[in-house]
């Protein structure tokens, strides 16, 4: 008995150490670095490449470009007249409300050496416009130019036969149609707090039956290049000083948006509605033979059959015009030195009515 259980130890015994033999011809090294089959390589994702953004093309769809800024506008308002309304430019006033909003401004001396102007506008809005003050008959025929209803409170004697000659269609705060047109602020004093308010410029239209469009016969004031443009052989015009005895206007030049910033009163020129100052992308001076024209000190002005020379300034640059006018045709040109009709940077103009005796007293810098 004993014999066979040593024999059965013995057979397990070797058994054990054939095994662990076996374990050491076949030892595990952790160094080992394993073929790699390309074949069996996985795929690279492929990044894809993002599509250049393509700006949307503005088709300007139902716009027409503006016959007085030369800019987009709903193709609805192409063939509508604008409106020629006459800012008191007194210094308790000299913010005016809603001027802000005039595609052109006209200013000329009036009597005592004070401003006016003349804010003509496609787009005039809100309850609050002026203050409005009487009309000069120099001012009248300049709204005649744009074939504009002149809107004004009161008149000179001069201005009462220019407006009857002209056959302009006018809304007067000192007629039957005053109090429709017309509201005055009782906070402010007389006669400078006289406002008018867009509802009641229709109102006015609508009662006194005049005609919202255009003839067909109308021909645009000015030409516009399609994009702007630097003045070639320009001077340099950082600064311009128009020189009106008063209020002493002038502009400086803003190189980022290419605007002129307007000064009067030795302030910023702003409208009071909006808090934002007056800022042009032309400047014409337009200089006229002017005179008194009575011992009141009213002034007027040699336009009827006219020509006579003045400076377009735009993108920092001044150059020297020409300008013509024929009243009785209600036309009205500005020529480049070269006598080629002037072409003008799309965007607001301001136009300086200025005496041709006095062109030292507009100084450029």
């Amino acid at each position: 008995m004993r014999k066979n259980l040593r024999i059965i130890l013995l057979i397990l015994l070797v058994s054990i150490a054939m095994i662990a033999c076996k374990k050491k011809k076949e030892p595990i090294n952790d160094n080992i670095i394993q073929d790699f089959d390309v074949t069996k390589a996985p795929t690279p994702t492929q990044i894809a490449t993002p599509e250049p953004t393509i700006e949307p093309i503005d088709t300007h769809e139902n716009e027409v470009k503006s016959n007085l800024t030369g800019l987009w506008i709903p193709i609805e308002n192409a063939n509508k007249r604008p409106y020629a309304i006459q800012f008191s430019n007194f210094k308790t006033v000299r913010n005016q409300w809603g001027i802000g909003q005039a595609d052109i401004v006209y200013e000329a001396l009036v009597e005592g050496g004070i401003t006016r102007l003349l804010a003509i506008g496609e787009n005039f809005t809100g309850d609050r416009i002026g203050s409005v003050r009487s009309s000069r008959h120099y001012f009248a025929s300049f709204a005649d130019e744009y074939d504009a209803i002149y809107i004004h409170y009161g008149k000179t004697k001069y201005a009462v036969s220019k407006l009857k000659n002209l056959g302009l269609d006018n809304l007067d705060g000192e007629t039957g149609i005053g109090t429709t047109v017309f509201y005055r602020d009782k906070s402010m004093k007389a006669p400078h707090n006289a406002f008018t308010s867009l509802d009641r410029i229709l109102a006015g239209i609508k009662q006194k039956g005049y005609e919202t469009d255009h003839k067909d016969k109308f021909e645009p004031h000015y030409s516009f290049y399609d994009e702007d443009r630097d003045l070639d052989n320009g001077i340099t015009c950082n600064k311009v000083s128009i020189k009106y005895p008063n209020n002493k206007p002038y502009f400086d030049y803003n190189p980022e948006n290419k605007h002129y910033l307007r000064y009067q009163f030795g302030e910023a020129h702003k409208d009071s509605n909006t808090g934002q100052q007056l800022a042009f992308k032309n400047i014409i001076v337009q200089f006229v033979k002017e005179w008194n024209i009575d011992k009141n000190g009213y002034q007027t002005m040699d336009i009827e059959d006219a020509q006579g020379s003045g400076y377009y300034i735009s993108n920092g640059k001044k150059i020297d015009i020409t300008w013509k006018k024929n009243e009785k045709k209600k036309w009205m040109r500005y020529y480049d030195s070269t006598g080629v009709e002037l072409t003008i940077n799309p965007g607001k103009t301001y136009i300086a009515i200025f005496p041709n005796n006095s062109i030292k007293d507009v100084i450029i810098e």
